[in-house]
């Protein structure tokens, strides 16, 4: 069967590949019909992801259906649509005993530290699906997007009446603004482009926005939004070195700062002064947890997300070789690009 594997970084294979065998006990054989693209598929195109090895098979935002399943499997049954947590567990390290299995020690995500879903079909771990309900494909497959956003969130501890600062109005940023706005807190994005700001506004529906200047400007007009108190939280979805130190700035007074963005360059940040002097709270946020999946499902099924706005550019499995480059440039408004292998 064909896959798409990055043989090395900018240069795309169509390869064939074995097919699987019959699924293991506790595993399932699955038909890949979408596949979404983010950005660390753009990261790993352009050999600037960390943690991306090659050659690789890519894909890890996921719509499946389930053709086989092994011995012990109750909770599916072939048919079934599914969305995959693509985040592959050892079950047995200190983390994943503790229930943090979006940080397991030996943790792998499909697609980047193994091969993923750029293909017909593929074993998983029936633990690691989740039953897509009347959700279509496509949404099956932005549920990774989504649950990224969400653990960042929940991570942040933010409650209703706090402001909530996203920078970058990109997808994972996006992502998060739908889970601030879901809390109740009063949500403000930043990004150094009005387009994007101006998606915000008229599509998600979002009034406070606020167009990084780098100046002076930034401050002020964040404090005259907020009657000079700044952020209660931030979540950095950048992941530009350079703002994620700004976002100390941004934060007030015992507030809280969230880095869901990764950078492979150092974060050098001036303690006295935002750090130390506001006792500003710093926080990583990776991956996702299973229970994030089940309630994403439920909250578009529920009409509490939509999914309209999200999915901006299709192609084809055979013509993303020469897609692909295309998504990179900022002025083809990407948002999310799905790539249909049925």
């Amino acid at each position: 069967m064909k896959a798409l594997q990055l043989e090395k970084p900018e240069t795309w294979r169509i390869i064939d590949i074995p097919e699987p065998p019959s699924p293991a006990p506790g595993e399932v054989l699955v038909r890949v019909h979408r596949v979404g693209v983010c950005g660390t598929d753009l990261g790993g195109y352009l050999g600037k992801f960390p943690f991306f090895s090659y050659p690789r098979i890519p894909g890890h935002e996921l719509g499946v259906e389930v053709l086989e399943v092994g011995d012990g499997v109750t909770n599916l049954k072939p048919g079934d649509r599914c969305s995959v947590e693509p985040y592959l567990n050892c079950q047995q390290c200190y983390s994943c005993r503790r229930g943090f299995t979006n940080c397991c020690e030996h943790h792998k995500t499909l697609g980047v530290m193994c091969d993923g879903g750029l293909t017909e079909r593929i074993i998983l771990p029936a633990r690691k699906l989740h039953k897509a309900g009347s959700l279509s494909m496509e949404q099956a497959a932005l549920v990774e997007t989504l649950a990224i956003g969400c653990h960042a969130v929940d991570r942040s501890g933010c409650k209703a009446g706090e402001n909530v600062l996203v920078l970058g109005a990109g997808p994972i940023g996006l992502s998060a603004l739908e889970f601030v706005k879901l809390s109740g807190a009063r949500p403000i994005v930043a990004d150094i482009s009005e387009s994007r700001l101006s998606f915000v506004r008229n599509t998600m529906g979002v009034p406070d926005t606020l167009q990084i200047k780098n100046d002076e400007t930034d401050i002020s007009n964040l404090e005259s939004m907020t009657q000079g108190q700044r952020a209660d939280v931030v979540i950095d979805a950048t992941g530009n070195n350079k703002s994620m130190v700004r976002a100390f700035e941004f934060a007030a007074f015992a507030g809280r700062v969230v880095y869901v963005g990764i950078t492979q360059q150092n974060v050098e940040f001036a303690h006295a002064p935002f750090f130390h002097r506001r006792e500003i709270t710093l926080m990583a946020s990776r991956n996702a947890l299973s229970r994030d999946f089940t309630r994403i499902i439920s909250l578009i099924e529920a009409g509490q997300i939509d999914t309209n706005p999200w999915i901006t550019h299709h192609a084809n499995f055979a013509d993303v070789p020469k897609e692909f480059p295309n998504w990179l440039n900022p002025n083809a408004g990407v948002l999310k690009a799905v790539i249909h292998i049925d």
